[in-house]
């Protein structure tokens, strides 16, 4: 039976966030608390903060939790986490028993997909690519209303792809953390910005410093946000190749880059293989909310 509060948690590496919202999306409670730094305070804490949300929304609700991580396929224990103490743990198992509901977890990234898909920048669209560009860079994808997780649960992971249709100066590529060069992500965050600058001007500059400069008409700082912006141009267009979104969300700190959006909707045409593009490049609108939000979204309202 459906349930009048959704409960929405979205577990960072400094704080978890918690909402409660009514079934149309109206915000009824939000609470922050401090991440733990160890397995057991963070159960927890999750737990008490979905208690404390749904005493003062009024009502038990359903509840979905944002991770920076994802489940491993076949023992639901937690991979690829940010938040090391939360690897190869039953995270979900352990809050339903401690909640006694269900309880469904998703990645962070997938969670921001999903609540601008919802109601957010790309509402109404049957296909969303939510792209995260910030201190790393990551991406979930939304399916009639739903998130593709895909087999291997990494739907979305494009921050690992290579960057398409490389220049000869961009060859090898930067290394990155994963193993491999010349991924997205070494070329699309907001560290990767800030390295890019650096090897083309020998300027350690933070990337809202090289943004504000291009802003400011600096010459150098803006032929690197032009390589950022031709960059994401092909990024995305290699997803829209694949997937052939109706929208594509941008979210996370280089997103509020004032122009970003519509730059790479405009540079869009040059690499997709297509003679007409009508995918729609936008911003955010929930922006930091989006993934407790989201996270809230994993369960309809129809259940």
């Amino acid at each position: 039976m459906p349930r009048a509060v959704r409960i929405g948690i979205d577990f960072g590496g400094t704080k978890i966030e918690g909402v409660a919202l009514s079934p149309a999306g109206a915000e009824l409670a939000r609470r922050r608390v401090p991440t733990p730094r160890d397995y057991a305070a963070s159960l927890r804490a999750v737990t008490t903060l979905v208690r404390d949300l749904e005493r003062e929304a009024g009502a038990p609700g359903t509840v979905g939790v944002g991770i920076p991580g994802t489940l491993a396929p076949g023992t639901a224990l937690v991979k690829n986490a940010n938040s090391t103490w939360l690897i190869g743990r039953p995270f979900g198992r352990d809050l339903e028993a401690a909640l006694g509901r269900p309880v469904r977890l998703m990645n962070d990234a997938n969670c921001f997909a999903l609540s601008e898909a919802a109601d957010g920048a790309a509402a109404g669209a049957a296909s969303v690519f939510g792209v995260i560009l910030g201190t790393g860079v990551g991406g979930g994808i939304v399916l009639g209303g739903r998130v593709h997780v895909g087999a291997n649960s990494i739907g979305g992971e494009w921050g690992h792809d290579p960057l398409p249709w490389p220049s000869a100066d961009e060859l090898p590529g930067p290394p990155c953390y994963c193993g491999r060069r010349g991924c997205l992500e070494t070329y699309l965050s907001g560290p990767g910005l800030a390295r890019d600058h650096a090897a083309a001007t020998g300027e350690a500059l933070g990337s809202h410093e090289i943004v504000r400069a291009a802003a400011a008409g600096d010459p150098a700082a803006a032929a690197t946000m032009a390589r950022y912006r031709d960059r994401l141009a092909r990024g995305l267009a290699m997803v829209v190749n694949v997937l052939d979104p109706e929208v594509v969300v941008l979210g996370g700190g280089m997103s509020n880059v004032p122009g970003l959006a519509g730059a790479a909707q405009g540079a869009l045409p040059a690499y997709v293989f297509s003679d007409t593009v009508v995918t729609r490049v936008v911003r955010h609108r929930h922006g930091d909310a989006s993934g407790v939000r989201g996270a809230a979204w994993l369960w309809p309202v129809d259940e």
